[in-house]
């Protein structure tokens, strides 16, 4: 369990890392390009922005960036181990990533590894494979500043309120569930908490069923292990008034697009999205009963999301039945911007 009292924006992070080139010993230069890389369970995600305002006090503006399923925790559930395939394809994504740090001359630069990494009994070896081929160091972070990042990404997002609000990332490996006191301009992380299951490792360790009966049991299954995982932290709770969501991950911004009915992604129509919960607990339940041929033909799903979004249904499903909020927000934000912001406010005039 993670220090309650702990202010989010003062936690210290490792030394940021430069990248190509080093700056000079003593003092960092005047940064004109700063970068954010989150290689999760299934996705390897990279942002490029420059800061506005002195020390990005003005936000930033995003001038690059780059995202690929690729699925770095495949059957890590069964063999302990990242498979050969699965570093591969994540090791061709990091080339891209190194490539336009080079060509955007990134004076600064963080990037990370979350769950898949953390568990897998290579994933050293992977690091440092992957520092030796690409020039990227990885920096393997624990669950809870995964979830600090996550909060301070997002939070601008979260409906205005007195009570504590919750924030969640469901992951591919992991899902980090975070209780923030949302009154200061930055919030106070109250509690959190990281469960095992995200899309990837729950769709292996309970997924399958070829006809409607076998995929409702998988369902139930899901949900069953899900809840289990986070019923200690449930027990913590607070009671509220009228409970606010937040979720920021692949699940929430995929049902906000089915939900509105796009024909293809939009983060503009998604990010900062408030959508009532019944809707989306439909949405989840609907998935759930389908095939696996008839939630790829579901637009914003398609082939590649739709072995993984049922696990994502059951996880959303379990948080709503824990924290009762009437509406959900979406966010298309976390972990890379909530490194932007702690890189653009390290750096000394």
């Amino acid at each position: 369990m993670g220090d309650a009292s702990a202010d989010l924006p003062y936690r210290q992070d490792p030394p940021a890392r430069p990248a190509f080139p080093r700056p000079p010993r003593g003092r960092w230069p005047e940064a004109r390009y700063y970068a954010a890389l989150d290689l999760g369970t299934n996705n390897c995600r990279l942002l490029i922005a420059r800061p506005q305002g002195p020390n990005g006090s003005g936000g930033f503006a995003i001038v690059d960036a780059f995202s690929r399923v690729v699925r770095l925790g495949e059957g890590l559930a069964a063999t302990g181990r990242l498979s050969d395939n699965a570093v591969e394809r994540t090791l061709a994504a990091l080339r891209v990533c190194s490539d336009k740090l080079r060509r955007r001359d990134v004076t600064l630069a963080r990037s990370v590894a979350t769950e898949a990494c953390r568990r897998a009994a290579n994933g050293a070896e992977f690091i440092a494979r992957a520092r030796a081929e690409t020039g990227i160091h990885l920096d393997v972070i624990t669950a809870e500043e995964e979830a600090r990042l996550a909060v301070l990404g997002c939070h601008v997002l979260i409906e205005p309120g007195d009570d504590p609000a919750l924030v969640f990332d469901i992951g591919g490996g992991s899902t980090e569930v975070v209780l923030v006191d949302t009154r200061d301009a930055v919030p106070r992380v109250l509690d959190w908490h990281s469960a095992p299951w995200g899309v990837v490792s729950l769709t292996e360790h309970a997924g399958g069923g070829d006809d409607a009966t076998e995929r409702a049991r998988a369902y139930g299954r899901m949900r069953a292990l899900v809840t289990d995982s986070f019923a200690d932290f449930a027990a913590r709770l607070p009671q509220v008034a009228t409970p606010r969501l937040l979720g920021t991950s692949g699940t929430v911004t995929t049902l906000g697009s089915v939900h509105l009915g796009l024909s293809h992604y939009d983060r503009s129509a998604v990010d900062g999205l408030i959508v009532p919960a019944a809707a989306m607990r439909k949405i989840s339940t609907d998935l759930s009963g389908m095939s696996l041929v008839e939630r790829a033909r579901v637009a914003c799903i398609g082939s590649e999301r739709a072995d993984l979004v049922v696990a994502g249904c059951a996880i959303l499903e379990t948080i709503l039945d824990f924290w009762p909020a009437d509406r959900l927000g979406i966010a298309d934000r976390g972990i890379r911007e909530g490194i932007l912001r702690r890189l653009m406010g390290s750096v000394r005039p």
